[in-house]
């Protein structure tokens, strides 16, 4: 239910994974979640690993949310087990050393949008659908839905989770929840591009920019700014700033000199 490939590029390794249910939409179970975690888990031992993109089997869902079977079938002790397991992969994303990226080719719902928001980036097929349709079925929206108001405001988080209702898109990327939305044909295109923009930084201060930015949405601005501060030192105990600014410095320097 979770696929896992390793693509090796010049500038490192991208991990591709897939979760791979497409005739339920690619829908949650509980074992799918537990894979999902342990996937990521496996693939943080690579210290060359650059970007983990993640994705949904087929054209139709990036991820249509929990299992209806497995949400018809909860009682409180159940729900309380099976919510962990959506916020443990949800987490997962966060807590990967390196960008996720969210390839979002279709319907992303309930707890495939908290997953797709617990990613570094978001980039979306023109086609794709985004909602929180939880209260529908008599529940909440939970866990990682807590960062859709960083995401596109509260008032419009407000409007996703108590309305249940779905927007596409475009109204996806003007809200600010998508970071891209592209034509379906030019979604691997996108995808390729923004990958090559993480490679193109360098390794330890990519992963120092993620550790970055999950505390800027979670520290005190205080806090962050001498984190960020503690960081920019730590960057120097490599050579990389000082061998990359002098490879800058040459190719601005004019010709002949």
């Amino acid at each position: 239910m979770i696929r896992g490939e390793l693509e090796r590029r010049a500038g490192g390794t991208i991990a591709r994974l897939t979760l791979d249910n497409p005739k339920k939409l690619n829908s949650f179970t509980r074992e799918a979640l537990r894979r999902l975690v342990e996937t990521v888990a496996s693939l943080e031992t690579g210290n060359d690993l650059r970007a983990v993109v993640i994705t949904g089997a087929g054209e139709k869902a990036f991820c249509g949310g929990a299992d209806l079977e497995v949400l018809g079938s909860l009682d409180p002790a159940g729900a309380r087990d099976y919510i962990g397991l959506v916020h443990a992969a949800c987490a997962a994303m966060r807590e990967c050393p390196v960008p996720v990226v969210a390839r979002i080719n279709g319907w992303c719902l309930g707890a495939g949008l908290e997953l797709a928001a617990a990613c570094d980036l978001r980039i979306a097929a023109d086609h794709a659908m985004f909602g929180m349709p939880e209260v529908r079925l008599g529940i909440p929206s939970v866990v990682e839905a807590a960062l859709l108001p960083r995401l596109c405001g509260p008032g419009r988080a407000r409007w996703l989770v108590m309305t249940g209702e779905t927007i596409d898109a475009r109204e996806a990327l003007n809200w600010g929840l998508i970071e891209k939305s592209v034509s379906a044909n030019d979604l691997d295109k996108s995808i390729d591009h923004t990958v090559d923009s993480i490679l193109a930084g360098g390794s330890e201060a990519m992963r120092a920019q993620k550790r970055l930015c999950k505390l800027w949405e979670e520290a005190p601005l205080e806090a962050a700014v001498r984190a960020s501060i503690d960081e920019f030192a730590a960057s120097y105990e490599s050579d990389e700033p000082r061998r990359r600014v002098a490879e800058l410095r040459r190719a601005r320097r004019p010709r002949g000199r």
